[in-house]
């Protein structure tokens, strides 16, 4: 028993060690983003990873010199905005190919689903015609946040998920009198909540990290986001101040970290076999 404790033991050990390392290997460029943010002057570009007294310093020049608090706050509504449309489009799309019948069902399903093969950067072109001199939308918040409301990913989630409850609630709620979107709110969503908050963390991030279409579309400072707004903070002639840069890179990932954090349990419990536990 001793000897066999003792085995269980060490291996224990050797797993906890590999996935410290593992671990300690993937944030490594977060701690050293997070060091150089508190260094300046020469030691940023130097080989030193000792921690400065500058961040503070260097977050400051980000926030107001620089305006990444205008950009984040802009982040901010298209990532809530775009979170929140993603969400209840995604619940009304997986209730009607679960619980309605209509014709073509498989074939629409299997349409959605072929428009998560289709990268961002494949429909630039035909999508800056249309929000620009289709709808006019050019430079405004409707041209960030219209465009990604539909969610190939989130129907499909949500579509499994509500496969697996029991078609007897359904029955039950249509012998009742309650209609569809009542089903919806009575019943489905209390049921959903870690998958709406498993989809709520990546669709947030997803949101956050807009880089290429709102660089295209947005030709206004005062509406850009965060992500344009930090490579605005590079001289491109090599002059950057990378105490600065790495400053605010960290207070760039604060929001979605603080999404993540708050949101961990559903995120993890959403993705447990399309179960909720």
């Amino acid at each position: 028993m001793a000897l066999k404790f003792s085995k269980r033991r060490r291996g224990a050990l050797l797993t906890h060690l590999i996935l410290s390392v593992a671990v300690l290997l993937i944030a490594s460029p977060l701690l050293f983003a997070l060091i150089k943010a508190t260094q300046a002057g020469a030691q940023v570009v130097g080989p030193s990873l000792a921690v400065g007294r500058h961040f503070l310093d260097n977050a400051r020049v980000a926030w107001e010199g620089a305006g990444l608090g205008q950009y984040m706050v802009n982040s901010a509504i298209v990532a809530v905005c775009v979170t929140f449309g993603k969400t209840v489009l995604s619940l009304l799309a997986a209730l009607a190919f679960v619980y309605f019948r209509f014709p073509l069902k498989s074939l629409l399903f299997a349409a959605v689903l072929f428009t998560l093969a289709l990268p961002t950067e494949l429909l630039v072109v035909a999508l800056f015609d249309l929000v620009s001199g289709g709808l006019h939308w050019g430079n405004s918040y409707a041209a960030i946040i219209v465009p990604f409301l539909a969610s190939a990913t989130g129907t499909l989630l949500f579509r499994q998920h509500f496969m697996n409850i029991p078609a007897s609630l359904s029955d039950a709620a249509r012998i009742d009198g309650a209609g569809p979107l009542t089903f919806l709110s009575r019943i489905l969503i209390p049921m959903s909540w870690n998958t709406i908050g498993a989809l709520a963390v990546i669709q947030f991030v997803s949101a956050w990290d807009q880089y290429l279409w709102p660089l295209i579309i947005m030709q206004s400072e005062g509406k850009q986001v965060i992500q344009v707004g930090l490579s605005k903070l590079i001289d491109t002639e090599g002059q950057s101040s990378w105490g600065v840069v790495m400053a605010g890179a960290i207070l760039a990932i604060v929001p979605p970290m603080v999404v993540f954090t708050a949101l961990q349990e559903q995120f993890s419990k959403g993705f447990a076999l399309g179960q909720d536990k």
